[in-house]
């Protein structure tokens, strides 16, 4: 039965910025808030020089996008038995939904002429 339980959950390795990674287990259930609190709480020994003030300013990244507190690694459909590599970083705030996007695109629209002499 524990094999069983270690097969249903979810390897995330983890990345600071400072290139310092770590494995961590997880449930399908766990969301991105889960997952930052049992960071916090077991921050690792060797992580000592990046350890954060709280749990709440831990933010994770996947396949480039910040993930909000209430995604859960389930949602993102991620694979048993294998090892999934997120980002860990200390931020404040996340990103609005598209605002780079939306920005790129007025840009886009601003540049869109040219001068022939």
């Amino acid at each position: 039965l524990q094999f069983l339980y270690l097969f249903l959950q979810i390897n995330l390795r983890l990345i600071l910025v400072s290139g310092k990674t770590k494995e961590f287990l997880f449930s399908p259930n766990d969301s991105a808030a889960d997952i930052a609190k049992h960071v916090y709480d077991n921050w690792p020994m060797d992580w000592e020089e990046e350890q954060v003030s709280s749990p709440n300013i831990l933010r994770l990244i996947y396949q480039g996008r910040f993930l909000h507190g209430n995604v859960t690694l389930g949602a993102l459909k991620l694979p048993f038995g294998k090892t999934t590599v997120m980002h860990l970083v200390a931020r404040e705030t996340l990103p609005e939904p598209n605002s780079q996007g939306q920005r790129n695109r007025e840009k886009t629209r601003e540049s869109n002429c040219c001068v022939i002499l």
